[in-house]
């Protein structure tokens, strides 16, 4: 399976998957115009179109794609996500056979309540929940549902490529480096992440494993973060130390 951060919209990516037969996958099309694009460009037939939750910059393409290739539409069971055909829940299975690909369902509420990821294939396509270096903001749900939904995604394989939602990686590593100055793995991918950019490519996708070792949402329970986190009042309890993180970088201005 190939996997193709698609730029969209401001800071969006929209993620094609699409396998060596000509079999394509989308996911969270904000809009239409970098799919089609991209599906001619590369001989490519639209099979399926998988949504995480209900934001426009997410699904705004959704219906107009489904309408010209004629796909299913899988989505959390939520009202506000009208285009879906098939509605999946926590634990669910969605079964593909064109592309040939299976991805458990994981509810991950925090950003949203109905928010959902896909996990397979050796990718997590996590939306707005995680993204590399940070997590998403929590316009709906609560720091102790953000911070179960964030562990759920930690115990999935370290070599899982995670697929999120935008081109947050410098700025969010910006606010790491507040939070773990010392963070060896942090700074290498802050070069790393720098090099992608001055050449106009991507930061995503980056492993699991790095995650874990460098974003400060992940790593609450570490001696680093808990320490940073005591010197803004929240040190004993891992949801107060999630929850002043957050505080923190929707403050954070670098």
């Amino acid at each position: 399976m190939h996997v193709v951060p698609l730029p969209a919209l401001a800071d969006n990516y929209i993620w094609l998957l699409h396998d060596d037969h000509g079999q394509a996958i989308v996911v969270d099309p904000g809009e239409s115009a970098p799919v089609d694009a991209a599906m001619r460009a590369r001989g490519l037939k639209l099979c399926a179109i998988l949504l995480t939750h209900h934001h426009n910059d997410h699904i705004g393409g959704a219906g107009e794609l489904a309408e010209t290739h004629g796909v299913p539409v899988y989505a959390p069971d939520d009202a506000r996500i009208a285009v879906a055909t098939h509605r999946v829940h926590d634990g669910d299975t969605v079964t593909l056979q064109h592309p040939a690909a299976r991805f458990r369902v994981m509810a991950v509420p925090g950003h949203t309540l109905s928010h959902i990821v896909y996990a397979g294939e050796s990718v997590l396509l996590c939306g707005d929940t995680l993204f590399s270096l940070g997590c998403g903001r929590l316009f709906e749900g609560t720091p102790a549902q953000m911070l179960s939904s964030l562990q759920r995604l930690a115990s999935l394989p370290g070599d899982t490529l995670v697929c999120c939602g935008h081109e947050y990686t410098a700025a969010n590593g910006r606010f790491a480096l507040t939070v773990e100055p010392d963070n060896v793995e942090l700074k290498r991918r802050l070069d790393d992440v720098a090099k992608l950019r001055a050449a106009q490519q991507p930061s995503v996708p980056a492993t699991l494993a790095s995650e874990l070792a460098c974003n400060p949402f992940l790593r609450v329970d570490s001696d680093s973060v808990i320490r940073w986190c005591g010197e803004h009042g929240a040190q004993n309890d891992p949801v107060a130390r999630f929850a002043a993180l957050r505080a923190a970088k929707d403050d954070f201005r670098a």
